[in-house]
């Protein structure tokens, strides 16, 4: 008995679209603007994605804001002669940062990304696009946070953070050469490793606030060194990758 192959609605097909399932991507400002705009971290970064979508992926990227946030902010500073600034005043430069980086972002995958850049990452919108672009959203947030809470509103389990580590160690290995890395680490222990609290300034490979939540998501985030992209493609096809799986 032979069955006739029909073409799928219309209806169907909007709805298959509208259910891609985004790998959510937090990108440092130490990739995007270590000093400058980097350019070729920004043409690589490019080629992987556009690789990885045409293989079938879609990506939820959230923008950092790097040394463009710190020069705004230590400007600020400067000009109001090193008078502490307002933590929200500070909050707000960095997160317009991470908007302009953003809108670099959004024009560079001009032709595969959603036109309106995400600044409420518990919004939900109808991806139809492979490339969706994120930003910061509001005062005491940080990209991490976003980032989790992006995975949390479309269901994602997993989380890449790409930054400028090769893995998170037992302690600052720039100041300990003692420091060992850990390529596979529980929450609870990596939360011991961290600050409690989140600070615009901290270094931390994530953010503490951001920890907690994705903790209580089951989240597995994966740290990875963004001048590294073959690990970051590695990662993504399921094999052995430089770097560190919190879970």
């Amino acid at each position: 008995m032979s069955v006739e192959w029909k073409q799928p609605s219309s209806f169907a097909m909007r709805s298959l679209r509208n259910k891609r399932e985004y790998i959510v991507v937090s990108v440092g400002g130490s990739l995007l603007v270590p000093k400058g705009i980097d350019v070729s971290f920004l043409q690589n970064f490019r080629t992987l994605v556009l690789e990885k979508t045409q293989e079938g992926s879609s990506f939820y990227i959230i923008a950092g804001g790097g040394r463009l946030s710190r020069d705004y902010q230590e400007a600020a500073a400067e000009i109001r002669g090193g008078e502490i600034l307002n933590r929200e005043d500070v909050d707000w430069l960095g997160i317009h940062s991470t908007r302009l980086n953003a809108h670099l972002l959004r024009t560079i995958f001009i032709e595969e990304a959603q036109a309106r850049i995400i600044k409420n990452p518990t919004s939900r919108f109808r991806g139809r696009e492979s490339v969706v672009i994120g930003a910061g959203w509001k005062p005491g947030r940080s990209t991490d946070y976003c980032a989790v809470m992006a995975a949390k509103t479309l269901g994602a389990k997993k989380l890449v953070n790409l930054s400028n580590i090769d893995y998170v160690y037992t302690a600052d290995p720039r100041k300990n050469p003692d420091a060992e890395k850990i390529e596979n680490i529980n929450w609870a222990d990596f939360r011991k490793l961290i600050p409690s609290e989140w600070d615009p300034g901290l270094s931390s490979p994530f953010d503490p606030i951001a920890a907690k939540e994705a903790e209580s998501l089951g989240l597995e985030v994966a740290i990875i060194n963004g001048a590294n992209l073959e690990s970051f493609s590695d990662y993504l096809d399921g094999k052995p990758f430089k770097g560190t799986i919190i879970s």
